[in-house]
């Protein structure tokens, strides 16, 4: 129930948490500063809708007292009259913003994200269609206006890639490209085909949050770092020095490399990068099967053995499992545009949350 001691509750505690951020050992603690200030950036959207919803809700009450009023003059019934009219178009998109903005937020929302497209099944044509995905991303990223950058490449000989990773940077990227991660299958005519025959072939994608020093603890002792000379398709040096890198994670078993930099130093760093976001991805995702329920309603899981996606180039049809959405736009798809697709995910989700929380 939305009512002004809720609003007060709110308010109150907002104030509280400015007192505890103001501490020296909160403001000099980045992970306590960090949680303060993720709960303050949430309780304030609250307050503001729980607001917006409590003053369109005191307005439906007066309108209706004035019109129940048999005393309440003709200009002042019909004011009210206007005013209830206003009010019951406004009142059902406050309560459901409300709703969503209920939701606990995703701590890992605005972070930034490393990516990985792998050839799947299929040969020659899946290395192909997982550079097809590559330039795709790459083209949404740009008109997004976020920054990416390759950090490990593995090209295939006969076009596109075996594997590639890279970042990107920008506003709520993992919140946009979260739904991302899973198995992407392709249905098309392959350039070798000479019979004019449809096959099926398919590339896995995964998206990472970045991991900051205060989220992973990583020990020196437990990594094994490997200098190695970067290549290029068909195994050929790229460079005279060994300035590529690899890293293993000893307890984990988790390996990273990374030669896109002429710099050792460099690719370390960004070795070091692509680790810690395999470590948070991998604690994350024991968190979450903790609440296996919760997780099985979601979107997806982001599991590469998950088959999200279909793109059936001949038909121009791309139709996603998950939320069993068809688009006859798949050309367009492919040089990026994807809004439609990462806007009709996150609302589902959001639905799904809101259902839940209501249940509960």
């Amino acid at each position: 129930m939305i009512d002004q001691a809720y609003l007060d509750q709110l308010q109150a505690k907002l104030s509280e948490l400015e007192t505890r951020m103001s501490l020296p050992e909160v403001s000099a603690d980045p992970k306590k500063m960090q949680e303060c200030m993720r709960e303050y950036a949430h309780l304030k959207v609250l307050a503001q809708h729980a607001g917006k919803l409590l003053e369109l809700t005191n307005a439906k009450t007066e309108s209706e007292a004035i019109l129940a009023d048999s005393a309440a003059d003709a200009e002042l019934r019909e004011m009210a009259e206007m005013e209830l009219a206003e009010v019951g178009e406004a009142l059902p998109r406050a309560e459901r913003e409300m709703m969503v903005a209920l939701i606990p937020p995703d701590p890992t929302d605005s972070r930034n994200v490393i990516m990985e497209i792998r050839a799947g099944t299929g040969g020659d044509e899946a290395g192909i269609f997982c550079g097809d995905l590559y330039r795709m991303y790459t083209r949404y990223f740009d008109v997004k206006g976020w920054r990416h950058k390759v950090l490990d490449v593995s090209p295939s000989e006969s076009g596109g890639y075996k594997e590639v990773s890279f970042s990107v940077e920008g506003e709520n990227v993992y919140k946009a490209l979260k739904h991302e991660g899973g198995t992407h299958r392709v249905q098309r005519v392959p350039q070798t085909e000479t019979q004019g025959r449809v096959h099926t072939s398919a590339a896995t994608v995964a998206v990472l949050a970045e991991a900051e020093e205060v989220d992973i603890e990583v020990k020196t002792e437990d990594l094994r770092i490997d200098t190695y000379r970067a290549q290029g398709a068909g195994g050929q040096h790229v460079n005279t020095t060994d300035s590529a890198i690899r890293i293993t994670h000893i307890p984990s078993g988790v390996v990273v490399q990374c030669q896109d930099e002429r710099s050792q130093h460099k690719n370390k760093a960004a070795a070091m990068k692509m680790l810690r976001a395999k470590l948070f991805d991998d604690q994350q995702r024991k968190a979450a099967e903790e609440q296996a329920s919760e997780r099985k309603s979601m979107v997806g899981s982001g599991d590469r053995s998950e088959k999200i996606r279909t793109y059936n180039f001949p038909q121009n049809r791309l139709t996603d499992h998950r939320i069993n959405l068809t688009l006859y736009k798949l050309d367009r798809v492919m040089e990026g545009a994807l809004d439609e697709i990462l806007t009709a995910l996150y609302e589902h989700d959001v639905e799904v949350r809101i259902k839940k929380q209501m249940q509960s």
